[in-house]
């Protein structure tokens, strides 16, 4: 049930055989999440961490007008909540982007993982470390790039994060995408028409095309560099850790 999660911390360092039997099952009950529904509720306090096993879901804030922020994406293979655990209340939203498969691994469960496997503990504490420069990435974004460049640059992740676990087309440079031009907005903080003219702009340069829920990268060069992208704050390579 946890094969992505099994492949994605094997992205950062070996695993052993024990280690991969503890990842296997760490993930159980799993159910289906309509598009749209909430995952994790802000406020809430948890007694469990959700692994998702297919879709996309969106972590958000909600201002008291309505408006919405989506502040991350998190993929098959990602803990949505890993540091509820910890924090124990919520302070944000985590919502299904598309129709999604989760599933949960028990708060119990990961204080015994700290408890006897150190190095499965700094795996999952690496990944709250990443989302951190994820976050800090978007901020970075959202605070001094253009829509052109923002919109590229998460392309660029995105494709990026489904490659390390197996879900693009690598030859045909491409990936599934089941998010609405509206969510994208809530992500790059524009308006939808902005985002429908930025989308014109990468189909134009030959940069992109986003047909149906399949987003494909003609040229990965030029993307890259009107995105001044540098996967670096993703982390994905095999060390000691």
């Amino acid at each position: 049930m946890s094969e992505l999660l099994v492949r994605k911390l094997r992205g950062f360092d070996a695993l052993d055989e024990a280690e991969v039997r503890i990842l296997r099952d760490i993930a159980r009950q799993a159910r289906s999440v309509e598009a749209r529904a909430d995952i994790v509720e802000q406020g809430s306090r948890p007694g469990h961490s959700t692994l998702i096993l297919e879709g996309l879901t969106g972590r958000y804030r909600i201002l008291a007008d309505g408006r919405r922020q989506i502040t991350s994406i998190d993929v098959p293979g990602d803990f949505v909540d890993l540091h509820s655990f910890t924090l124990k209340t919520m302070d944000h939203g985590v919502a299904a982007l598309s129709p999604c498969r989760v599933a949960i691994t028990p708060h119990g469960e990961l204080q015994r993982i700290t408890e006897t496997q150190p190095h499965l503990t700094r795996l999952l504490w690496l990944t709250t470390v990443i989302d951190a420069a994820i976050h800090r990435e978007w901020l970075v974004g959202i605070g001094r790039m253009s829509a052109l460049e923002r919109f590229a640059h998460l392309i660029c992740e995105l494709y990026s994060r489904l490659g390390a676990v197996g879900l693009v087309d690598a030859e045909a440079r491409s990936f599934t995408l089941p998010v609405t031009q509206s969510d994208v907005a809530d992500m790059l903080g524009l308006t939808n028409v902005h985002v429908n003219r930025t989308l014109q702009e990468l189909r134009r340069r030959g940069l992109l095309t986003w047909r149906g829920r399949t987003v494909t990268i003609p040229d990965w060069a030029g993307l890259t560099d009107v995105a001044r992208f540098d996967p670096i704050y993703l982390h994905q390579h095999q060390e000691p850790r």
